[in-house]
C-alpha cells in the first residue's frame, strides 16, 4: 500500500478523525486530508510521531515492506517445513515470527504461517505445544478483524476450538455466533451459472469440489456419531457407523488408507490387539501410496498431491505415538508389532 492509504486505513482502524490526527501532530486538518489523498506527504520530522500515533513502525508507514505475493508466501511456508525437518520446530517457529515482524500487516502471511505451524505441531509430534498455542491464539485474535472473509472466518473457527478444548464453552458459543450464516450457497450458484453458460470446465471443478467437501463432512459426522455411540456403550451402533464410514470412503474413491480409520478407532478403544494390528498392517503402508485423482471421474479436476503428502508425513507421527504413547502400550508386546514398526521405518 502507498503511504496515503496506510495513513487513512490505520487512522480509521483506530477510530481517529483527521482533526484528531492534526491536533496530536500540531498540523492543520487540510494537511492531513492532503496526506490521505496523496497530494502531499508528511514532513520527515513528523514521521516517527505519526507512526507511533498510528501504532505501526516506520517501515510499515513508509511502505518499505509491501505485502508479499501469494507465491512468496507459499514458498516461505514450504521453506518452513524444510526447516522443521532439518533444524527443528523451534527454529522454524522463530523464523516465522521474524517474518511476521517484517510484514506485520500482511494478513495472508500471518494466516498461512500460523495455520502451517499449528498443523505441524501434530504432524511432527512436537512437545510442549501449550507455549506455542498461546502465541498462536494471539495471532488468531488479530486475524478476527481481517478484511479477508476467509481469514476472518478461519480465525474465529480456530478460536472456537481453543475455547472448546479448555472447557470455556460459553466463550465458544459466543464465537460461534460471530460466524456468518447465509441460506444462499455461493459455490452452488456459480456452478449452476457456469453450467447454463456452457462453461463446463468451470462447472465441473465446482461440482467436484462439492463432492469432495460433502464426503469429508459425512466422514466427520460418522466419526463423531461413532464416538458418541462408544461413550453411550451402544456397540452395535458404533459398528454400524464404522461400516458406513468404510462404505462411503470406498464408494467415493477416497485414498485406500482412509477406509480403515473408523474400524481402527473401534479396535483401539476396545484394546483389541489382534484387530488393531491387522488394520495397521494394511493402513500404514497404504498411507505412503499416491492418491491419483485422475483414476476416478468424480475428481478429474482435483489435485490429490496435498493429501498424498500429508498422509505420508502422518505415518511417522502415528508410528511414534504407537511406539511411545502409554495409551497404545497393549499393542507393543510381541514380535508382530516390532516387525510392523521396523518395516515402516525402513
Amino acid at each position: 500500500m502507498k503511504i496515503n492509504q496506510i495513513i487513512r486505513e490505520k487512522r480509521k482502524e483506530l477510530s481517529l478523525t483527521q482533526e484528531q490526527i492534526a491536533e496530536f501532530l500540531g498540523v492543520s486538518t487540510p494537511a492531513v486530508n492532503k496526506w490521505e489523498k496523496g497530494g502531499t506527504y508528511p514532513d520527515i520530522t513528523l514521521l516517527p510521531a505519526l507512526a507511533r500515533l498510528l501504532k505501526i513502525d516506520l517501515n510499515t508507514l513508509m511502505s518499505f515492506n509491501d505485502d508479499l505475493t501469494d507465491i512468496e508466501i507459499e514458498n516461505f511456508v514450504n521453506d518452513l517445513d524444510k526447516v522443521v525437518q532439518e533444524q527443528g520446530y523451534q527454529t522454524a517457529f522463530q523464523r516465522a515470527i521474524d517474518k511476521i515482524h517484517e510484514y506485520p500487516t500482511c494478513d495472508r502471511l500471518i494466516y498461512s504461517v500460523i495455520l502451517y505451524l499449528e498443523g505441524a505441531l501434530t504432524l511432527y509430534n512436537v512437545s510442549a505445544v501449550e507455549q506455542y498455542q498461546e502465541r498462536y491464539e494471539t495471532f488468531y485474535k488479530r486475524l478476527v478483524t481481517s478484511d479477508i472473509q476467509e481469514i476472518r472466518d478461519t480465525a474465529i473457527s480456530m478460536l472456537i476450538s481453543y475455547a472448546r478444548n479448555r472447557g470455556d464453552f460459553s466463550k465458544a458459543e459466543e464465537l460461534i455466533n460471530l460466524l456468518p450464516f447465509s441460506a444462499i450457497d455461493k459455490e452452488e450458484q456459480f456452478a449452476i451459472l457456469y453450467q447454463r453458460q456452457e462453461r463446463y470446465q468451470d462447472a465441473k471443478k465446482l461440482w467436484e469440489h462439492r463432492v469432495l467437501k460433502g464426503v469429508t463432512e459425512i466422514q466427520t459426522a460418522l466419526i463423531n456419531l461413532l464416538e458418541i455411540a462408544l461413550k453411550e456403550k451402544r456397540e452395535n451402533d458404533a459398528n454400524f457407523f464404522a461400516d458406513m464410514y468404510e462404505t462411503i470412503t470406498c464408494q467415493f474413491c477416497f485414498p485406500e488408507w482412509m477406509r480403515y480409520n473408523a474400524h481402527l478407532q473401534l479396535a483401539l478403544v476396545k484394546k483389541d490387539k489382534v484387530r488393531s494390528l491387522s488394520i495397521l498392517q494394511k493402513m500404514l503402508p497404504a498411507m505412503k501410496n499416491e492418491w491419483n485423482t485422475q483414476d476416478c471421474p468424480l475428481y478429474r479436476h482435483a489435485d490429490g498431491s496435498d493429501c498424498t503428502w500429508l498422509s505420508a508425513k502422518l505415518v511417522k507421527t502415528i508410528v511414534d505415538e504407537l511406539a511411545n504413547d502409554g495409551e497404545y502400550a497393549f499393542l507393543r508386546n510381541g514380535s508382530e508389532f516390532e516387525e510392523l514398526i521396523a518395516q515402516l521405518k525402513d
